[in-house]
């Protein structure tokens, strides 16, 4: 078994697709840095929630699903936007790992360019887990409670996220007019 494994996400919200992914490292590793991307943004129709709140349900998810505190480390990490640099400032971030957990082009080639093994994650109904799904879906009043932890779900919605989420399209689409 791998010592510890890397998965890097912005959680923008934490749902069931991330949870499986999650749960698929952690048969693969002792231990799961998640690294919280963008940890620099809230508050915009993309990041709607703050690094603390994607951390807070992130764990929320964790406790439901049983998940043992001691598997994992959750690492905010704000964006570097020279891809040059990317990987080694992650790295100033995070404690030594084995292996990175992605399916994502640009993160899969920079960790092999800077000489990490990475691993694809299966993904289960890409179509809607993701996070862009979610967040249309709680714009158009579609049900969009069933793709995340219940624990995710009333969080959110205890905080008032998904009146967040329009209020802050609503100030986009006034800022692009």
């Amino acid at each position: 078994m791998l010592k510890r494994g890397l998965f890097v996400g912005r959680f923008q919200p934490f749902h069931k697709g991330h949870l499986n992914a999650v749960k698929f490292i952690l048969k693969q590793v002792e231990e799961l840095i998640l690294v919280v991307g963008s940890a620099q943004h809230s508050h915009d129709s993309v990041n709607p929630f703050t690094t603390g709140e994607r951390i807070y349900m992130v764990r929320l998810a964790f406790k439901e699903s049983r998940i043992d505190l001691n598997t994992h480390i959750i690492v905010p990490v704000p964006d570097v936007t020279l891809h040059s640099t990317w990987f080694s400032s992650l790295l100033s971030y995070v404690p030594r790992f084995d292996v990175v957990f992605s399916n994502e082009p640009l993160t899969r080639r920079l960790t092999k360019e800077a000489g990490y093994r990475v691993e694809y994650v299966p993904l289960i109904r890409r179509d809607i887990y993701w996070a862009t799904e979610i967040r249309k879906r709680m714009l158009s009043g579609d049900n969009w409670e069933k793709l995340v932890p219940k624990s995710v779900a009333d969080f959110i919605n205890l905080q008032d996220g998904v009146q967040r989420i329009k209020d802050l399209m609503q100030s986009d689409k006034m800022i692009n007019d």
